[in-house]
């Protein structure tokens, strides 16, 4: 169970150990799909879902350090990254960019997949959030898997977005709201690092039923994962701007603004990140499909720094934000007595007009 905090965004213990659900239901189909693996992925996969399942189950129930989660993160890397269907040989031209030495894969792999899996972890912060925008990554790469003919993977993205459906409705329950867990975060960080890895492995002519330019692969990787890129980057610039650690915890996420300064529910805050996240994606295929890469990163710094100037100003300190919770209470509290008074002078006026009546009656 979740007590909440100073931090929180609920108000009651919660159920922290719906990961639990996904890393059997993706076991389960993994030991029916994987006929159609061609470099036998699902035996890499299954070991370094179990090292995640792991690790973040003992962080649900006992709370383990961020060092040694990060050490059993790149154990679960190191399985997928020595599999020869997730190595990436070139970048087809972006930024010029053809043949990449073995070596060097194994760092920008590594890196990149470390990168995806703690930022979807770090957006794990309101009720949907992470579903939605898991469930909108989801879709994009079942089409882009299924529209290249690597079933496996289009089959193991099905299977995580089913489970993701599932787990929003009860995510979103008033009466029977569980949440994911670092065990949830981990695995479904976990499988959309290694459908990313996929996507840029692909073999070039691949990409010849996909609506977009080969060079620009690396570019629609980044905008299905602007969500958690972003959020990740402006959280720590804030961090690392104030003194403090990078994973240090806090309540200046993206989806902490908007329900903290722009007054949005946790549902309304959850949905419209992610139709923003399918609509950048679209905006970058149809973009892609004509537009050289070089005009597509302009782009993308772009929208990046816009993004980043809108929510600068909205990043506060435990100090700021207990300030601002007690007094929200007080003016709630005050609001309150206030009512009552008004409340009891009605009463009392009504009362008093009755009695008024019946005398002159």
């Amino acid at each position: 169970m979740d007590n909440p905090n100073q931090r929180s965004s609920h108000s009651s213990r919660t159920p922290t150990l719906g990961g639990i659900a996904f890393f059997y239901t993706l076991i389960f189909a993994l030991f029916f799909i994987r006929g159609r693996d061609v470099f036998d992925e699902a035996m890499y996969i299954i070991p370094g879902l179990t090292i995640l399942f792991i690790v973040g189950l003992k962080d649900d129930l006992v709370v383990i350090s961020p060092g040694a989660k990060l050490l059993s993160q790149v154990f679960a890397i190191a399985f997928i990254l020595t599999n020869p269907s997730f190595t990436i040989h070139s970048l087809n031209g972006f930024l010029n960019i053809s043949e990449i030495p073995y070596y060097l894969y194994l760092i920008i792999g590594g890196f990149m997949m470390l990168t995806i899996i703690n930022s979807y972890n770090l957006i794990d912060g309101i009720d949907g959030l992470a579903s939605v925008v898991g469930i909108v990554i989801m879709v994009i790469y079942t089409t882009i898997f299924y529209l290249t003919e690597e079933y496996f993977f289009a089959l193991l993205s099905i299977t995580l977005n089913a489970s993701l459906m599932a787990f929003l409705g009860f995510n979103l329950s008033s009466d029977k709201k569980i949440f994911m867990g670092d065990t949830g975060s981990l695995i479904v960080g976990f499988i959309i690092s290694i459908l990313t890895i996929k996507f840029l492995a692909l073999r070039p002519d691949s990409y010849t039923e996909l609506p977009f330019l080969l060079e620009n692969a690396p570019l629609i990787a980044i905008s299905i994962l602007i969500v958690p890129l972003f959020d990740t980057a402006r959280v720590f610039a804030i961090r690392i701007a104030n003194n403090k650690a990078p994973f240090s915890p806090d309540r200046n996420h993206t989806h902490h603004v908007l329900i903290d300064y722009w007054g949005l529910t946790h549902k309304q805050a959850s949905f419209i990140i992610g139709c923003f996240n399918l609509l950048f994606v679209m905006l970058f295929i149809v973009l892609g499909s004509k537009a050289r890469n070089l005009g597509m990163v302009i782009m993308l710094v772009s929208v990046v720094v816009a993004l980043g100037y809108i929510f600068f100003k909205y990043n506060y300190s435990f100090a700021t934000l207990k300030q601002k919770i007690m007094l929200r209470r007080k003016v709630d509290k005050i609001k309150g007595k206030v009512e009552e008074v008004n409340g009891k002078k009605k009463k009392k006026n009504l009362s008093d007009q009755a009695q008024n009546k019946e005398e002159v009656e």
